[in-house]
């Protein structure tokens, strides 16, 4: 018997998108914390690739639109923003908190080939989109096969 299971097949791409992840989330918090602001907690986000454009959705629940911003440096994305704390009121008894408040910072760094002057944001339901097109030349397109060409021999 092998080590993987013949319906298992384990792809070291895959590995490495977590990695990456891991490693995004990690120096977003440590801009944060360069820029003076303490990354409490890291949203959660979708990188979508078709083929016109990047969509980029993150999860931003409880949070005011005007309190997201949405920055395009170079080739670096970054969403940054703040969820503040619900009042205190002395009737509620809280035994646990979980949710986080506090400022984030998300950021992705994006492919040679987008056009940086078209990037669009919205912000619905808590989830915001951020639409990023792809240059036309980094579009795929169809090529032709003339079946009937002679092929020359150098």
């Amino acid at each position: 018997m092998t080590f993987l299971m013949k319906s298992e097949r384990w792809d070291p791409f895959d590995e490495l998108a977590v990695l990456r992840n891991r490693m995004e989330r990690f120096w977003s918090r440590v801009a944060a914390d360069d820029q003076g602001a303490l990354a409490d907690w890291t949203p959660t986000a979708d990188v979508i690739e078709t083929k016109d454009a990047i969509v980029i959705k993150a999860d931003l629940p409880g949070i005011d639109e005007k309190n997201v911003h949405v920055e395009i440096d170079g080739r670096l994305l970054t969403i940054k923003g703040e969820r503040k704390a619900e009042q205190e009121s002395q009737e509620k008894g809280y035994r646990r908190v979980e949710r986080s408040y506090g400022s984030f910072l998300r950021s992705f760094t994006l492919p040679a080939n987008i056009v940086a002057e078209k990037i669009s944001a919205s912000f619905t339901n808590g989830v915001l989109e951020v639409q990023v097109p792809k240059n036309e030349s980094a579009k795929p397109r169809s090529i032709e096969i003339d079946a009937n060409k002679q092929l020359r021999v150098a």
